[in-house]
């Protein structure tokens, strides 16, 4: 005890670094809706999971998932309509680095998708993985 009493603020530091660890290794990063490429590719396969691409016509047209629909972030709320079917089946959403799929997983739950999922690392993680990029618009 008076260890403790002597020496407090290392005691603090301590504690306090040790609750900071633990915290950042529970936490998933991008969210607890967040998958890893392969993840992802189990889920498109095993339950044939929605791939929306919410970046820019422009980005989606230089390198996008296979099979993915494209509808920017920015559009999301007003063209939701048109993934009404999809309300309850798993959609992976996808941006650049998964900051901008993140808000779009949070607005669509807002909208009533129950199945939403980010993926952590963006396109990047995706071709980081070696898996397959499609360029150019889907037809």
């Amino acid at each position: 005890m008076e260890f403790v009493q002597q020496n407090i603020y290392l005691v603090v530091i301590a504690i306090l670094s040790g609750a900071m660890l633990l915290v950042t290794s529970l936490r998933r990063p991008g969210g607890s809706n967040a998958l890893t490429p392969t993840e992802a590719t189990l889920l498109i396969n095993r339950e044939d999971a929605l791939v929306l691409d919410v970046r820019e016509v422009a980005e989606y047209v230089n390198g996008h998932v296979p099979e993915s629909r494209n509808i920017p972030a920015g559009q999301l709320e007003e063209r939701a309509g048109e993934l009404d079917k999809f309300k309850n089946s798993p959609l992976i959403l996808v941006c650049q680095s998964g900051a901008r799929s993140s808000g779009a997983c949070s607005r669509l739950a807002k909208l009533g998708f129950t199945r939403v999922h980010n993926l952590a690392g963006g396109i990047g993680a995706w071709s980081q993985a070696g898996l397959p990029l499609k360029k150019g618009s889907k037809k």
